[in-house]
């Protein structure tokens, strides 16, 4: 991993992405990313993707949408290590006017509102506070929402919509104790540099409360497993809101307004609603739902090593493993199942990279009888929340966290 100190050195310089590849953002024509393709398996299809590399900073990625970028990991990605590579990590933006290059020597972040001293901070001002750093979970909200039945409207995500990582900032408590947040303070927006291409179209803007972003956790990131943010996750800072969903973790982050009152805006009152109900779930046309906006991550578990359709021999000892995490606080422990749920066993732990990230689990069974079986695994996370045996539903598509199943053949 890189320092802090090397990180800073590099924000230091002029940051230009190469014309090239920013203008591929929105020239490249279709056929040109179709490298290839791949399947996921949802129910509502269709099933078929293309693999893009034509994305800079990017690896090969599963390509959602073109415009404004919606990118997947593709799922074997997270087999190979608990920290998704920056090259690999989900890019989900809600507008297409992106900046394509940032002057780190002009950039600056304002912070304002119900303060006592209204800031404009640069890179190397911000960088100068007191660092911090730790492993959390970026979760998409509509992460598997093409699993979904009956189908909903959105990007029909697979299990991709997801990574983990090492993010290195300051702490906002830091931020806006240098601003001085006025008594009555009730909220902090948060806003970055993507706009919408219409002119009537609501600027992307997400609030916490003010004791939530007071709380020493939520950071203002500029770096991710040890190096710069990409331009697609944020470049140069970004909201890092450990616990939550992603829709509050603002990228390209460069206003910050303390609230008197409770913000109102479109992103906060009508988009990212779910039911006030156990795992965001209500019935298709049900009506009179209180409706509160999306905030914590829910405990969820994979099994990364196995896939959908694959052949186990019988009497052959099988190894499996996958990654859980525990939403908004740590892995207890983690089950897994051979034989469709009927019997449970507490799977091995791996390392623990702090309670917001991912943890490694593996589990050793040997298949009996030949014909076809089915794989679960089930996360309980510190706060004793269990993943449940059935599939939620809400008209969003948010927050699936159902105990995986994948289907195998022993033969």
């Amino acid at each position: 991993m890189r320092s802090t100190s090397s990180i800073a050195d590099a924000l230091s310089r002029r940051v230009l992405l190469r014309q090239a590849g920013a203008a591929g953002l929105a020239t490249l024509a279709m056929p040109a990313w179709a490298e290839t393709m791949v399947s996921l398996p949802l129910p509502g299809g269709p099933d078929d993707r293309p693999i893009t590399t034509a994305f800079p900073q990017k690896g090969a990625m599963v390509l959602q949408r073109a415009r404004p970028p919606m990118l997947e990991t593709p799922f074997e990605v997270f087999d190979q290590g608990v920290f998704t590579p920056n090259d690999r990590f989900f890019v989900r933006w809600h507008w297409s006017v992106i900046p394509t290059n940032v002057d780190v020597d002009s950039f600056r972040l304002a912070v304002h509102g119900h303060v006592d001293k209204p800031l404009s901070l640069s890179l190397k001002e911000l960088m100068a506070l007191p660092h911090i750093e730790y492993a959390a979970v970026d979760e998409c909200s509509g992460n598997s929402r093409g699993f979904f039945q009956p189908r909903v409207p959105g990007g029909e995500w697979g299990n991709g919509g997801m990574g983990n990582a090492r993010w290195t900032g300051v702490r906002l408590k830091d931020v806006l104790d240098r601003a001085g947040v006025k008594p009555g303070a009730v909220q902090v927006r948060f806003s970055g540099l993507d706009n919408a291409p219409v002119a009537d179209g609501p600027k992307f803007i997400k609030s916490l409360a003010v004791d939530h972003a007071r709380d020493g956790e939520v950071m203002i990131a500029f770096a991710m497993n040890g190096q710069q943010l990409p331009l697609l996750n944020g470049f140069p800072l970004r909201l890092v809101v450990p616990g939550w969903y992603a829709t509050y973790w603002m990228k390209m982050l460069n206003d910050i307004e303390v609230l008197d009152s409770l913000d109102t805006n479109f992103w906060m009152k009508t988009a990212y609603l779910i039911p006030d109900t156990p795992h965001a779930d209500m019935k298709p046309g049900q009506t009179g739902v209180n409706l509160v906006p999306i905030n914590r991550l829910n405990p969820r578990s994979f099994i990364t090593n196995v896939k959908a359709g694959a052949t186990l021999l019988a009497g052959k000892p099988a190894a499996v493993r996958g990654i859980a995490f525990g939403g908004d606080t740590g892995v207890k422990q983690v089950d897994f199942s051979a034989d469709g749920g009927n019997s449970w066993h507490a799977a091995r732990l791996g390392k623990d990279e702090g309670k917001y990230g991912f943890r490694r689990w593996e589990s050793r069974f040997t298949p009996k009888t030949k014909g076809n079986a089915v794989l679960m695994v089930r996360c309980t996370n510190s706060n004793g929340d269990v993943q449940p045996a059935a599939a939620n539903w809400n008209p969003s598509g948010f927050m699936r966290n159902v105990i995986e199943s994948t289907p195998v053949t022993v033969a």
